[in-house]
């Protein structure tokens, strides 16, 4: 199973050489690196420049115009750049669990995609492990457990690991909290319904449109977690402009029976005839 992991960005290179830090040091090596960057600028492209040189594996750098938030659309824009048969979407911001790429694989299933969780860090612990450059992939539950009770982090049961089992099947229509931080869907999947759709813009809801349209087709929700977590390292907030306009659009959705993207992947599998 040829594997794509595609790492959206955005203007935040220090955030995203601890990520790629993490794949370097992921258990599974055997994927192919899609760096899914919105506009940002050449510092970005340096540190991804720099990543290419040391990995033995295969990486691409996906650039669109900054013309705002637009997730839905470079994720398309990645999605068209690789032909491998199963995509796992996170962002530049989730430093991945050394086993994450492993588990995605083993728990994918025909049929399913696999949504998992994230653990929060805090601001001062976010900081400290940007400048201290702290493998926090490769921390011990004694650690993370240490972290916890100082406040570092807002969840340790994330980290428990569980086998696959029927657990995993139990919410298989569930939309709700998907995210695609943490999220994988095989590629015939997504052709079948368009990608993504770029008429969301602006921050939120283009992840949770997806997974509606998916179950539209018959695939079914996988829980994948407790087997690969992410660490979100603190933010500000995104600007919210235009989160209720995007909110009516998924109103709209939820009324309908459309599976396609309005404004999808087609376009790009077009360019690239």
């Amino acid at each position: 199973m040829k594997t794509a992991v595609i790492v959206t960005t955005y203007n935040r290179p220090d955030a995203l050489g601890a990520v790629l830090a993490g794949f370097e040091a992921q258990t599974d090596q055997n994927f192919e690196l899609v760096v899914a960057d919105d506009g940002s600028t050449s510092e970005t492209a340096a540190v991804i420049h720099d990543y290419q040189r040391r990995s033995k594996g295969s990486v691409r750098h996906v650039w669109q115009e900054d013309r705002g938030f637009r997730a839905a659309a470079i994720r398309n824009r990645a999605i068209a750049a690789t032909t491998a048969d199963y995509m796992i979407f996170t962002d530049g911001d989730c430093i991945p669990s050394r086993q994450f790429v492993q588990a995605h694989k083993h728990l994918a299933e025909p049929g399913y995609f696999l949504g998992a969780n994230r653990v929060l860090l805090s601001a001062g612990c976010t900081q400290r492990v940007l400048r201290e450059q702290l493998p926090v992939h490769q921390w011990s539950w004694a650690q993370w457990a240490q972290a916890w009770a100082g406040r570092d982090i807002n969840r340790l049961v994330p980290l428990l690991a569980l086998p696959d089992s029927v657990f995993r099947k139990w919410a298989p229509n569930r939309w709700e909290g998907m995210k695609t931080c943490n999220l994988s869907v095989w590629r015939s999947d997504l052709l079948r319904v368009n990608g993504l759709d770029e008429s969301y813009e602006g921050w939120g809801l283009e992840d949770s449109d997806l997974v509606i349209r998916l179950l539209r087709i018959g695939v079914k929700h996988k829980s994948a977690r407790y087997a690969a977590p992410v660490f979100h390292l603190w933010h500000q907030e995104q600007a919210r402009n235009r989160l209720e306009e995007n909110r009516t659009r998924l109103d709209q959705v939820l009324r309908t029976q459309d599976a396609e993207a309005v404004v999808g992947l087609s376009r790009y599998l077009m360019e690239a005839r």
